[in-house]
């Protein structure tokens, strides 16, 4: 008889300079249960150095609780908008180098993936991922802010790509 896998923790971070949305998810086996999640609020009209301190200081809280397994973080890409680009970027830098600190693995997912992950078609609204998210998790309600159900939809990702023993499925 095998044994079963042990349980994975993932922390999954939807990046943004205003507001980044996290959620937390554990994998036992082939089920996935959501801890928490949330967003950290940075204070509007305040120095970005000041905004990045309070995610870094809000990430590094989240990993010291939770001591998570891996992080998934989208992967940035660089469409019309790079000035919002750059800005997430930065949001993504202080995700990395709060998980790197701990040793903990990070991974990116692409949104295609994502959404291909968790409703099963790679050009799915937000309102389906959404919908999936709450059936997946077994929650009451369909998580919000729309960045906590983004975070979320990362962790469902990761657990479902992820094989027993492994911490990533692919970078």
């Amino acid at each position: 008889m095998t044994a079963a896998p042990p349980p994975i923790t993932i922390l999954g971070i939807d990046p943004g300079t205003a507001t980044t949305g996290y959620g937390v998810v554990c994998k036992r086996g082939s089920q996935a249960s959501c801890l928490t999640y949330g967003v950290i609020k940075t204070p509007a009209g305040k120095p970005i150095g000041l905004r990045l301190q309070t995610i870094y200081d809000g990430l590094c809280a989240l990993l010291d609780r939770y001591t998570p397994e891996v992080m998934v973080v989208e992967h940035l890409f660089f469409g019309k908008n790079t000035t919002n680009a750059l800005s997430v970027g930065r949001t993504v830098g202080i995700a990395m180098l709060a998980a790197s600190q701990r040793n903990i693995p990070i991974v990116e997912y692409k949104p295609m993936e994502v959404k291909l992950s968790v409703v099963g078609y790679g050009h799915a609204d937000k309102e389906q991922v959404q919908f999936m998210i709450r059936q997946i998790l077994g929650l009451s309600e369909i998580p919000k802010p729309d960045d906590a159900a983004d975070a979320l939809a990362l962790c469902i990702t990761h657990a479902h790509a992820s094989r027993p023993g492994s911490v990533t499925a692919y970078h």
